[in-house]
C-alpha cells in the first residue's frame, strides 16, 4: 500500500505533535497503524514536514534520521504522546515529564552536530511544547484523537483539520438527524 505525507497529516500545529500523531487509531489496538513502522515512510516524514509542517521556518529543511536513530525516535514519540496526551486530561504527573525530557535529552545526545536531522528538531520542538505560556491551547481531536495546538484567538478550535475531521463529525451529526426526525 502507498502512502503519501498530506497537509492533513500535518494538523497537529508543532512538529512534536506531528510525531506523536504518526500513528494512526493508537487507541484501538486492532486498528492501530504506525506510520513509522516503514522505513521508507518515516523517511518521508522529514520531506513532508518540509513541505506541510508548521514548524518549518522554525527548523529548516529536515534531513531523515539514519537507520541507528530510529529507534531513538519511536521512544521520543511514544514518550511525547504520553506526557502531552496526559497534560491535556488533566492527569499530567512528573514522572511523566521526567521521562519526556529523558528522551529529549538522550536525542539531543545521539544527535551530535546534526542539528537538521528529524530527531533534533523533535526533541526541540517538544521542548518548546513544555515550555509553552499557554498550556490550554493543546487538544485532543475528539474525531480521530490526535494531539493538536489551539492557535484560534479564542480558542475555540474543537479539531485538529476541519476539513477532515470537522467535515466528519458534521456529516454524523447530520446523518443521525435525519434518521431520528420523523418523515412528512
Amino acid at each position: 500500500m502507498t502512502f503519501s505525507w498530506t497537509p492533513h497529516r500535518f494538523a497537529g500545529g508543532a512538529l512534536a505533535l506531528d510525531v506523536a500523531n504518526s500513528v494512526v487509531l493508537r487507541a484501538d489496538p486492532e486498528r492501530r497503524i504506525d506510520r513509522f513502522a516503514d522505513p521508507a515512510v518515516m523517511d518521508g516524514f522529514a520531506a513532508g514536514t518540509n513541505r506541510h509542517g508548521a514548524e518549518r521556518d522554525l527548523f529548516g529543511a529536515l534531513e531523515p534520521v539514519g537507520p541507528h536513530a530510529r529507534a531513538g525516535l519511536i521512544d521520543l514519540r511514544e514518550a511525547i504522546d504520553r506526557h502531552f496526551r496526559a497534560e491535556t486530561l488533566g492527569i499530567a504527573t512528573p514522572p511523566l515529564l521526567a521521562d519526556l525530557l529523558d528522551a529529549i535529552s538522550a536525542t539531543l545526545r545521539r544527535s551530535g552536530t546534526r542539528p537538521q536531522a528529524l530527531d533534533t528538531a523533535t526533541a526541540r520542538s517538544a521542548l518548546l511544547l513544555v515550555a509553552r505560556p499557554e498550556p490550554e491551547r493543546l487538544k485532543i481531536c475528539p474525531n480521530c484523537h490526535w494531539l493538536f495546538l489551539d492557535r484560534s484567538r479564542n480558542r475555540s478550535r474543537a479539531w485538529c483539520d476541519m476539513a477532515v475531521c470537522g467535515n466528519r463529525a458534521k456529516a454524523s451529526r447530520h446523518y443521525q438527524r435525519t434518521r431520528e426526525e420523523p418523515r412528512s
